[in-house]
C-alpha cells in the first residue's frame, strides 16, 4: 500500500458486519488504491464474532467505539435524554444538538474519525452523518453519507417518536447539502431525498461481488415429502415488520411439500410465536431456524435453498422505497425468489423477468398457488436460476457497481498515485 496515497474513514455506529455496504465500499477503495481506515460502533456482543471474521482478513485499518460500558457511557446516554427534551423546545435546533439527541455515542465516533488523518470522510448509518461532518469540518476536507434507508421514515419510532423526528430531520436538513459526495440504496430512496432536502442522491444498489458466486446456478435436488422445497429469508435480525407472518400464512396452504428457513439472531420468544403460527397455518414441516452468518457467506448460504424471500412491508414508508441486499444476494446465488408488490420490488421486478415472482402477501390462497405452480415446474425453475445468476452477471454485480463509487471519490480526492 503507498503511503502517500489518500487516505479515506469511513464512519458506522453499528457493526461492520452489519453494514456490508461499508465493509464493500472499503475494500473497494483499498483495492483502488487508497488508504482506508474504518470507525465502527461496538453495542451488540453477538456479532463481535462475525465482526472478528471481517477484520481477520481486511486490508483497511480499524477502531472501535464501545457504547456497551465504560466510564462515560451512562453521562452520555442521560445527556441523550437531556438533548432529547431540548430539542422539542428550540425552534433553531442545531445539528449538533440533533446529533447527541439521536445517538449518545455521536460524539465520540466524530472526535475517533477526527483523530484520523483522513482526506474523506464517508458516514454510513444515520449517525455516520454528523460523524463524518464533524470530522471532516475539524480537519478541512470534505464528507460524504450514504443512506441505505430513507431515514425520515425508516422505523415506526422516526415516525411516532416526537423527539426522534426532530432529531433527525434537523440533521439531515444541517448536513446533507454540505456533502461532496451522497449515495443511495435504491432509486426511490434517492428519489425521496431529493423530494425531501433538494439534493441530488447518487444511487449504488446493494449488490455484492462476483467472487462470492457459485459457478454456475445450482441445481437442487427433486422435491419430496422427505426433502421438502427450502423456502430462505435472512437478515441481521429475524422478528416482526419483515412479512414473515403473512409468509407462514401463505406456506401453510401450499400443496408443495415446503419448510421455512429463516437465518438470523433471533429471540426465543419470537421463534415460538412464529412457530405456533406455523402450526395453526398448518405447515408439515417446522421452521428452520439457522445461526447468523458472515456477509460474505450469504451468497454461498442462499444457493442451497429454493426460493428467496424479499417480502417487505409497505409500511413505514422506507420498506417501501427500499431495495433489500438479499434481493441482489439471491439473483447472484442464482436463486428465483418471491417479492412482494412493494412499490421499489414491483419496479425492480420488471427488470428481473423470470427471476422474480410478485406476489401479494394479503392474499394467502392467491400466493400459494402461484408458488405451487412454479415450484412444480422444473424446467421452469431451472430457466429462472439461469436468469438470476446471468442478470447478477451482467448487471446486478458489485464489479459493476463499485465503479460509481470509485469514480465519485476520484473527482473529490483524485486518483491515488
Amino acid at each position: 500500500m503507498n503511503s502517500n496515497a489518500p487516505l479515506v474513514c469511513l464512519i458506522t455506529p453499528g457493526h461492520v458486519a452489519s453494514t456490508p455496504r461499508l465493509v464493500k465500499n472499503a475494500d473497494a477503495l483499498v483495492n483502488a488504491g487508497y488508504r482506508v481506515h474504518v470507525v465502527a460502533g461496538r453495542i451488540f456482543r453477538p456479532a463481535e464474532a462475525l465482526d472478528s471474521q471481517i477484520f481477520s482478513t481486511a486490508r483497511w485499518q480499524s477502531t472501535l467505539v464501545d457504547g456497551r460500558a465504560g466510564a462515560g457511557v451512562a453521562a452520555r446516554k442521560l445527556l441523550r435524554r437531556l438533548a432529547r427534551q431540548l430539542i422539542q423546545w428550540i425552534p433553531f435546533a442545531s445539528p449538533r444538538l440533533a446529533a447527541r439527541a439521536h445517538h449518545a455515542e455521536v460524539t465520540r465516533l466524530a472526535a475517533t474519525a477526527a483523530a484520523v488523518p483522513a482526506s474523506f470522510y464517508f458516514g454510513h448509518g444515520l449517525a455516520g452523518l454528523p460523524g463524518a461532518a464533524f470530522a471532516a469540518r475539524a480537519r478541512g476536507v470534505k464528507y460524504g453519507f450514504d443512506a441505505e434507508d430513507f431515514h425520515d421514515a425508516e422505523t415506526e419510532e422516526a415516525l411516532s417518536d416526537r423527539a426522534e423526528c426532530i432529531a433527525r430531520h434537523v440533521l439531515q436538513a444541517g448536513l446533507l447539502p454540505g456533502c461532496a459526495l451522497f449515495t443511495a440504496a435504491s432509486p426511490l430512496i434517492a428519489k425521496e431525498y431529493g423530494e425531501a432536502y433538494k439534493v441530488e442522491p447518487t444511487t449504488i444498489l446493494n449488490v455484492f461481488p462476483l467472487a462470492q458466486a457459485p459457478l454456475s446456478p445450482p441445481i437442487p435436488s427433486p422435491i419430496t415429502s422427505q426433502r421438502p422445497a427450502s423456502i430462505y429469508w435472512f437478515s441481521q435480525t429475524v422478528g416482526p415488520g419483515r412479512g414473515l407472518e403473512s409468509v407462514v400464512a401463505i406456506l401453510g396452504r401450499m400443496k408443495t411439500p415446503v419448510q421455512l428457513c429463516l437465518r438470523g439472531f433471533v429471540s426465543t420468544d419470537y421463534i415460538k410465536n412464529l412457530q405456533d403460527q406455523a402450526t395453526r397455518a398448518g405447515h408439515r414441516h417446522p421452521i428452520k431456524f439457522l445461526p447468523a452468518g458472515p456477509s460474505a457467506e450469504m451468497v454461498r448460504l442462499a444457493a442451497e435453498a429454493d426460493l428467496g424471500l424479499s417480502t417487505e412491508e409497505s409500511l413505514p414508508l422506507n420498506r417501501d422505497l427500499c431495495l433489500t441486499n438479499k434481493i441482489f444476494v439471491y439473483l447472484l446465488a442464482g436463486l428465483p425468489q418471491l417479492m412482494s408488490r412493494t412499490t421499489a420490488q414491483t419496479a425492480l421486478a420488471a427488470e428481473l423477468g423470470d427471476a422474480a415472482l410478485l406476489g401479494d402477501l394479503s392474499r394467502s390462497d392467491e400466493t400459494a398457488r402461484l408458488l405451487d405452480v412454479f415450484l412444480l415446474d422444473p424446467a421452469r425453475v431451472t430457466a429462472a436460476r439461469q436468469t438470476a445468476w446471468d442478470l447478477a452477471h451482467r448487471r446486478f454485480c458489485w464489479d459493476i457497481e463499485k465503479n460509481i463509487l470509485l469514480e465519485s471519490v476520484r473527482a473529490i480526492i483524485g486518483a491515488p498515485a
